[in-house]
């Protein structure tokens, strides 16, 4: 199965995504994401260590950027 259809799948659910560069997670519901792998999240959060570190709201990440998107663990 491509990448793009598994993605498609979490729409609507809570992921975590690892960006380039990061010692951290983004942790956010999944709103879309198109053909190349461009992501926007609502009710964002910063995770530290597996601590919510801070709040960022709706966030748009470009998909070149993304290293890992794993479903989040029910909290």
């Amino acid at each position: 199965m491509f990448p793009n259809k598994k993605v498609q799948k979490l729409v609507g659910s809570r992921i975590q995504v690892e960006m380039k560069g990061d010692h951290s997670l983004l942790d956010g519901i999944l709103k879309s994401a198109d053909d190349y792998m461009n992501l926007h999240l609502e009710d964002t959060f910063e995770m530290v260590e597996g601590e919510r570190q801070r709040s960022l709201g709706s966030v748009v990440l470009r998909g070149n950027n993304i290293i890992l998107i794993v479903p989040a663990e029910k909290q």
